[in-house]
């Protein structure tokens, strides 16, 4: 008993350290990300203060009762961020990142749900033996779906490969390992993320933004891409996980199976 409340206080002043903000700023629903720009819009969409601590950049929004939340690029950062926000009173969540698209008729724009993915990045190890899948959390996918299907917007259903390797574009042997797998998407967190929130009972989904079709060498993502993905689609992308959690709190109030906690009528914002 002393050792949990000794790893509670832990997470927590960890959280509040990388994060530059108290942990009751928190809110009941939140967003994961890997862009400082998401943060950054979501605070002044919201006339909210953006904050940073020493890892993250975080905003709180107390109205709509959504905290967002940038944790950087890879496994280990996704393996963290899991591990301390599970410590929060956390309903719901969803993580908004991005992934190269993996099929010729994906478009840039274009949406892609994981329902599951490799693990290919090796973290993800320290959670499960190698057997037990990476699977995002159904509750939370059926609320992402239903946004997309609500909104008419084009997106893919499938599973991603989660990879610790940088330029593995010019890598022949991995490339044809992935394209063996039949993964539709390539990133860098799910596969973490999903098996981090599943041993740690963390309610969360996924929406990813195709911003590549990196098996194209034209379609190898450069700076000037990058930068008008992050022009054209940011807004977009953080309006959905934004409608995604709302939408989420209602089938928690219903309770939907699926989630590690529900919310109770009274406790509804």
């Amino acid at each position: 008993m002393e050792q949990d409340k000794l790893k509670t206080k832990i997470a927590l002043e960890t959280l509040e350290r990388y994060s530059g903000c108290k942990v009751t700023d928190y809110c009941s629903n939140l967003i994961l990300t890997n862009f400082p720009r998401y943060v950054e819009y979501f605070a002044k969409s919201r006339n909210v203060e953006c904050k940073e601590g020493s890892m993250f950049k975080v905003a709180h929004c107390p109205k709509e009762d959504i905290s967002i939340l940038d944790f950087k690029i890879g496994s280990p950062a996704a393996a963290l961020v899991v591990d301390i926000c599970s410590f929060l009173p956390v309903y719901s969540s969803v993580f908004l990142g991005m992934c190269g698209g993996l099929r010729r008729r994906y478009q840039l724009g274009d949406y892609l749900v994981p329902v599951a993915s490799i693990r290919g990045e090796g973290t993800s190890d320290y959670y499960f033996p190698p057997e037990v899948p990476a699977l995002a959390n159904f509750l939370m996918q059926k609320a992402v779906t239903d946004i997309l299907d609500e909104e008419n917007a084009t997106y893919h259903i499938g599973i991603t490969y989660t990879t610790n390797m940088r330029f593995w574009e010019f890598n022949q042997d991995f490339v044809n390992k992935l394209k063996a797998s039949k993964a539709q998407g390539i990133e860098m967190e799910c596969a973490t993320l999903f098996s981090s929130s599943y041993k740690n009972k963390f309610t969360l989904g996924a929406l990813l933004l195709v911003s590549d079709i990196p098996l194209e060498q034209l379609g190898i993502k450069t700076r000037e891409s990058s930068e008008m993905v992050y022009e054209k689609y940011t807004k977009d992308h953080v309006e959905k996980g934004i409608r995604i959690l709302k939408l989420a709190q209602k089938m928690l109030l219903k309770k939907r199976k699926g989630a590690y906690k529900n919310l109770e009528p009274k406790e509804k914002p």
